[in-house]
């Protein structure tokens, strides 16, 4: 039975694995310090110089010139996304909210994380590993004025471990970055690299994270982005325009956008397409009574006719038996035999050679020695008078697809099928007009408490939409973890609705105290919010939400459910060694435990939970039976039957759980005999 280990992974470790694995010979040892007794201290190390070899490239090392980003305590920031924490996360069942907006329950799944960003994407990078599609985040702007986490760099791996990570009561590790403080960049991007390397973990292949920022530090939150996700997986700079009106006493030139960078997981992600507007679709008539619906004429040509020459050749015209051919550079959109059958719809037309070298290399702008000489025409078969007869009576009727404009005097056309076309392309610029301004965002966000304003820079709710649009699918995952108001909840809330989708959000806020007398902390903000969002959604649709989650679980982040001796065994003395010491903090409950169960265990966290009683002990079932937990004290054989009799996935005890050694000694015995295949698990 193994025992869990009830803190996140450490990926530096685990990177070491990775290398040890594919280059064993490169793995050493080297001093690295002295102890207070003068005793070498020998640490595991990856000797360079074999590295170098093995993968027959050039390593770049020391002080050799190299393009580079970097700033004071980079390195640091890197070994702190890396280093594991021992902490979790606890449910708060008063704050939490159920699927039909019922106080109190935990059916739903969406979550809502008060506490430290960082500590939370630890805790959930192993749960929600891949499978979160899209992000956003509106991060502190660094104008001076803004609040940014406060980590510390200074803090062994043993410390890190046995530290709350808190600076009050509160879990408040805020300090205000001012102009005047000398790593006035560096704290900004020291906060931001250990967020966004564990954050990139967290996306799906076909995942994209978008990140609002303004001129301050665009540039450096680029080039950073640009390391992290890498700078081919660069998809935009979106300029949002923030702003529908400007100052006349401003100064210098106004900032009317900002911007959102947008990385995918992968190069070359793609945008979901958005919904055409009525003047575009406003443009497709349907004059000839066609039976395929609205259309209207676009260009039958493409470019890059040097390239394309087999499609560039003469088609001539039925009514005027002029030949046409493509504009200056352009070739024919589709190949040879498809408009030939296009123009037998007109009239009988065959390919012929008609000796147009040198017209064909003037359209293509190439030397007539250059130019492809076994490209026939598309000509007609017979007679020209026969075919303008034909052709003037198709005028009168419904036109094929290809067609002459102007009754048979114009270019050669195109029909393009208004239930044929996509949605419109995303462009780089989102106006206030389709993705809303601040003014909008506040005046919104006050109506909704009722006429007090409670946030002063809230995101609209468009600009979330506009991002949710193009990004997610109806049964996706969304996090923000720098979540405010709450923004990115109510956009979601509202999008199911249209949509009848089943999007799940995952939300982290820190405990950022107010100066409001009806909330402390922007959390209490960010969570009514929600709640009266999804009422109001309720309120106004009720005729297509009831089956929508307008509720969520609060958690928060906190120390770990375990004593210190469960990490550092080396303290305990031989005497308690020998005793059966419950591990379990005195104030943490069966419910404390199961979830960080599932966080270790990779379940996620708004799995369905369900309770009931195995001769008399208190057990969980967790999505369907996939985990069954039992914390309570004196347990027996008896419970212990029950469970394994459900063949559960996992199943997990408390270590200090069994009621005597006879449970403790025949418990593998046990699930031998009726679930072989059950992972057991201890803490």
């Amino acid at each position: 039975m193994d025992k869990l280990k009830m803190h996140t992974p450490d990926l530096a470790d685990e990177n070491f694995k990775k290398l040890a694995s594919l280059f064993p010979n490169a793995v050493t040892e080297t001093i690295t310090g002295y102890d207070a007794d003068g005793n070498a201290i020998v640490e595991r190390a990856i000797d360079a110089d074999v590295l170098r070899q093995e993968i027959s490239a050039t390593v770049v090392e020391g002080a050799q010139e190299r393009y580079q980003f970097t700033w004071p305590d980079k390195k640091k920031s890197i070994v702190l996304a890396n280093q594991p924490i021992a902490k979790t996360l606890r449910l708060d069942r008063k704050k939490s909210v159920g699927r039909d907006g019922t106080p109190g329950s935990i059916d739903t799944e969406n979550i809502y994380i008060e506490g430290d960003n960082l500590d939370a994407l630890k805790l959930l990078q192993e749960t929600y590993l891949g499978k979160v599609k899209m992000i956003y985040i509106d991060p502190p702007y660094n104008t001076g004025n803004d609040f940014i986490y406060e980590d510390d760099f200074s803090l062994d791996t043993g410390e890190y471990l046995g530290n709350s990570g808190q600076f009050d009561e509160e879990g408040n590790r805020l300090v205000q970055n001012t102009e005047s403080n000398g790593r006035f960049h560096t704290d900004w991007l020291n906060m931001m690299y250990p967020r966004l390397r564990i954050a990139k973990d967290l996306l799906s292949e076909d995942g994209a994270i978008f990140i609002s920022i303004d001129e301050h530090e665009v540039g450096n939150l680029r080039k950073m982005c640009d390391e992290v996700f890498g700078g081919a997986c660069f998809v935009s700079d979106v300029a949002w325009q923030r702003t529908y009106s400007m100052r006349n006493d401003v100064k210098g030139i106004a900032a009317e956008i900002e911007h959102v960078l947008v990385y995918g997981k992968q190069p070359a992600w793609q945008p979901k397409k958005l919904a055409r507007t009525e003047k575009m679709d406003s443009k497709y008539k349907n004059p000839d009574n066609d039976p395929r619906g609205a259309w209207r004429n676009i260009v039958a040509s493409a470019p890059n006719a040097a390239t394309h020459q087999g499609m560039v050749y003469a088609i001539q015209n039925p009514i005027t038996g002029e030949y046409a051919y493509p504009p200056q550079g352009r070739c024919w959109s589709l190949g040879q035999d498809f408009m030939l059958n296009a123009m037998n719809q007109w009239c009988d037309y065959e390919l012929k050679n008609i000796h147009d070298d040198e017209r064909r290399a003037e359209v293509c702008g190439v030397s007539t020695a250059e130019v492809r000489k076994d490209v026939l025409a598309i000509v007609l078969k017979g007679a020209l008078a026969e075919a303008k007869q034909k052709a003037l009576a198709k005028y009168q009727g419904v036109l094929p697809e290809f067609f002459f404009s102007k009754k048979g005097e114009g270019t050669l056309s195109r029909k393009a099928y208004i239930n044929e076309v996509a949605g419109r392309p995303v462009t780089n610029f989102w106006s206030f007009e389709e993705t809303g301004h601040t003014d909008e965002a506040s005046r919104l966000l006050k109506e909704l408490f009722d006429g007090t304003t409670v946030f002063d820079t809230p995101k609209p709710v468009r600009l979330l939409d506009r991002i949710i649009t193009i990004a997610t699918n109806t049964e996706d995952v969304v996090l923000d973890f720098f979540s405010g108001s709450g923004t990115t909840a109510e956009s979601l809330l509202k999008m199911n609705m249209s949509d009848s989708g089943n999007r799940k959000y995952i939300l982290v806020q820190i405990n950022e105290e107010t100066r409001l007398p009806s909330y402390a902390n922007l959390c209490e903000i960010g969570e009514e919010r929600i709640r009266r969002a999804g009422k109001k959604i309720k309120e106004e649709n009720p005729l297509t939400t009831a089956d929508l989650d307008i509720g969520f679980r609060v958690f928060k982040v906190d120390s770990s459910n375990m004593e210190d001796v469960y990490y550092r065994p080396a303290d305990l003395k031989q005497d308690q060694i020998m005793m059966n010491i419950d591990n379990v903090k005195a104030d943490r409950t069966p419910e404390d435990l199961l979830f960080q169960s599932m966080l270790d265990l990779g379940i996620l966290l708004s799995s369905e939970i369900e309770e009931t009683e195995f001769a008399g002990k208190k057990v969980f079932s967790v999505a369907g039976g996939y985990l069954i937990a039992c914390f309570d004290f004196e347990i027996t054989e008896e419970t212990v039957t029950e469970i394994a009799k459900k063949k559960p996935f996992y199943a997990v005890f408390r270590d200090a759980g069994y009621a005597n050694d006879s449970v403790a000694t025949n418990f593998e015995q046990i699930f031998e005999t009726y679930s072989p295949k059950t992972k057991r698990k201890v803490l």
